[in-house]
This record gives C-alpha cells, sequence and structure tokens, in this order.
C-alpha cells in the first residue's frame, strides 16, 4: 500500500507540474491547491483528532484579510506576507481553540462556529476589510526581493512548492509519535487519558497547527487572486471544507486532495457541463444547471453519503485492502 501511494503521489505531482503546459489554466490550478491544502489542514483535526469545526473559515478568512492588508498598505514582501497570515492563523486557532476545547461534541463544534461568526461581522465592519466590497488589488509583489510573481506561470510553481512542503508536513505530522496520539484520542479519549496523556494539551496543538495551515492556504489564496472577500470568511466556507473532506475520505491523506478537486471543478465547471448536456439532448433545462450549483454540489453529497460512506478516496483504499486480503 506504501508503494502504491508513492507511486500515485508521484504521478500526480508530475501531472501538477506539467498541468500549465497541457491546457489547464495556471490560476484555476492555484485556486485547486488552496482549496486542497485547506482541506487538508481540517482533515488533520477532524480525521486525526476527532474534532468537528464549524469554524474553520475563521482562520482561512482572517488570515487573508490580513496578508491582502500587509502587501497592500504595508507594502511587505510576499515571503512575509505568508508568515505574517500563517502566524494569525496560528495565533486565532489558539485563541478559538482553548475556548473550545473544553466542550466535546456538538458543544464544541457550536462554539467554534459561534467564534468563526464574530469574526465574519468583525470583516464586515472593520474599516480596513473594505466590507462588502472586500479587499481589492493585492499586489504579488516579487518573492525574495528577486522573483516576479506578478507572471502567472511563476506565481503557480511557488504556490506549488509551498502546497507540496505543507501537505508533506501534514504528513509527517501524521506518521510521527505525536500524530499516533492523535489517532489514539479520536478513537478512545478515556484510555488516551489512562495511559497518561495531557489530552487537551495534544488537542489544542492539533487546532493551532490546524488553524496555521488553513491561514496559510487563505494568505496563498489572497496573493494567487489578488483579492480578499467576505466569503472566505462566511460559514459557507467551513461547510464547503467539511464537504470537501467527507466527499474525498475522511482520514485519509489523499482524501481531502481529491473532494477539494471535485468539488472546486463542480462550483466552476457545472454550468459548462450544463451547456454541453443542454445541446446534447436539447433540453433547455440543463441550461439553468448554472445557476444551481448549491443544489448539484448537494446532490453530489447525497450521492457520496450513500453509495461512498468512506468517502471516494477511503473506498478506494478499502477496495484494495480487500483485494490483498483475497490474495493472502
Amino acid at each position: 500500500m506504501k508503494k502504491i501511494s508513492l507511486v500515485v503521489y508521484g504521478v500526480l505531482l508530475l501531472a501538477l507540474i506539467a498541468a500549465p503546459f497541457i491546457g489547464f489554466y495556471p490560476v484555476f490550478v492555484m485556486k485547486v491547491l488552496c482549496f486542497a491544502l485547506f482541506a487538508c489542514a481540517f482533515n488533520l483535526l477532524l480525521g486525526y483528532t476527532g474534532m468537528l469545526s464549524f469554524g474553520h473559515a475563521a482562520f482561512l478568512g482572517g488570515s487573508a484579510y490580513l496578508t491582502g492588508h500587509a502587501l497592500k498598505v504595508w507594502h511587505l514582501t510576499p515571503e512575509l506576507g505568508l508568515i505574517a497570515g500563517t502566524l494569525a492563523g496560528a495565533l486565532l486557532g489558539l485563541v478559538f481553540g482553548w475556548l473550545a476545547i473544553r466542550r466535546q461534541g456538538i458543544y464544541f463544534s457550536m462554539i467554534t462556529l459561534a467564534l468563526a461568526q464574530m469574526m465574519y461581522f468583525v470583516a464586515l465592519q472593520a474599516p480596513f476589510t473594505g466590507g462588502e466590497d472586500g479587499l481589492q488589488s493585492v499586489p504579488r509583489g516579487k518573492l525574495f526581493g528577486l522573483i516576479d510573481l506578478r507572471d502567472d506561470l511563476t506565481m503557480y510553481y511557488v504556490a506549488l512548492v509551498i502546497v507540496v512542503a505543507a501537505f508533506l508536513l501534514i504528513a509527517r505530522t501524521v506518521h510521527s509519535p505525536f500524530g499516533q496520539v492523535l489517532k489514539g484520542i479520536k478513537e478512545n479519549e478515556p484510555r488516551a487519558i489512562s495511559l497518561g496523556y495531557d489530552v487537551n494539551r495534544f488537542k489544542l496543538l492539533a487546532f493551532v497547527i490546524s488553524a496555521a495551515l488553513s491561514g496559510l492556504a487563505g494568505s496563498l489564496k489572497t496573493l494567487v487572486l489578488g483579492f480578499a472577500s467576505l466569503s472566505d470568511v462566511h460559514w459557507t466556507a467551513s461547510g464547503h471544507v467539511i464537504l470537501m473532506t467527507l466527499v474525498g475520505g475522511l482520514g485519509t491523506l489523499s482524501g481531502p486532495l481529491v473532494g477539494s478537486a471535485v468539488v472546486v471543478l463542480l462550483e466552476n465547471k457545472v454550468g459548462d457541463f450544463g451547456s454541453f448536456m443542454a445541446h446534447l439532448t436539447g433540453v433547455d433545462w440543463f441550461n439553468t444547471l448554472g445557476e444551481s450549483v448549491t443544489m448539484v454540489t448537494g446532490l453530489i453529497f447525497v450521492i457520496c453519503v450513500l453509495a461512498f460512506r468512506r468517502g471516494i478516496m477511503g473506498e478506494v483504499i478499502a477496495f484494495i485492502d480487500r483485494r490483498k486480503g483475497k490474495k493472502a
């Protein structure tokens, strides 16, 4: 299984390296990469620690606004803007986590949602965020004063390196002794306590790491797209990352990557698919699919829950394990 995973990841990396040269729009792929990083960060908390947060949009959007403001108003270099956004996500995660981990289950989720909504209203009312218009015209600048990120192709490979490095960090965290303790807490928290682990400390650290990586995703998204908007900090962004993780496969490293690609592709290409089906079948109703993205996404989610309860990659891994068991 490990060899298969390495081969799949290697092929995926080669495909991403070649993507701009085989017809994929770099900015669109970078958007997918940002959401993939966001979903992987969320999966570290839910999939491996068992903590369902409804407020991860606060880290994505808060860091996006801070990075945009730092680049546009403070004239920081891109690397400093990304670091500032990541640290902001970690700090918010420390505050949110310290308040939320005192409760479990739905109470934990509701506390994170309430705190995230507070962040939303701050972003709506604060003078430097631009209110409903968002923070616009954020410059990309030059990385380390040398690499001009205004070129989409250059920005693409910088974003790819950042996302791959963050993914490797998540993988290393999951397979470390720390990650094994997180899995133990998810499986049986009372037993972890009986073994002498300070469960709240491990939970808080996992929450901070997840928030920091979510902040990095938001910062990178602002750098790529050149703006930060209220949609980044709205509760629907938290819902989207939950959907990505569940569709791809909860508790798998590759699941959030697949789930984020599926959801973003649906949101951006469902209109084109509807037009194609309308042309093919002559049914004008298909032309309205582009206006019903939420309905289509919800339908896909229902199908995945009913047919692929482990998520796409979860089912693939389970199928491979069954085949190996039969051969044994």
